[in-house]
């Protein structure tokens, strides 16, 4: 019986594609993934800001809190719309 090496057909990243072989396109973020990664970061600055400089910071983790409670409730935020009309960004989650 024949050995095969695992992920044979997967190149390192920055190597060309063998000759005859498609390359295959680099799978992108959905914008759920995205809003995330920005609410998460955006919480994360603010109480850092707001336990070193001033409390004013954590004004802006509310401000987090109200556009993920904006996408919940109505299915858009100001940073959904700026994504997906803005960058082309495509929705993971159908609505």
């Amino acid at each position: 019986m024949p050995t095969v090496a695992p992920h044979q057909d997967t190149a390192p990243p920055g190597a060309a594609a063998p000759p005859g072989a498609a390359a295959r396109p680099r799978p992108r973020w959905p914008l759920e993934r995205i809003l995330f990664l920005l609410a998460g970061t955006f919480t994360g600055v603010s109480v850092l800001l707001g336990a070193l400089l001033s409390p004013w910071f954590l004004i802006l983790a509310g401000l987090v809190a109200v556009n993920q409670l904006l996408f919940v409730a109505v299915g858009e935020c100001p940073a959904s719309l700026v994504l997906g009309r803005g960058f082309g960004v495509q929705r993971g989650c159908p609505r």
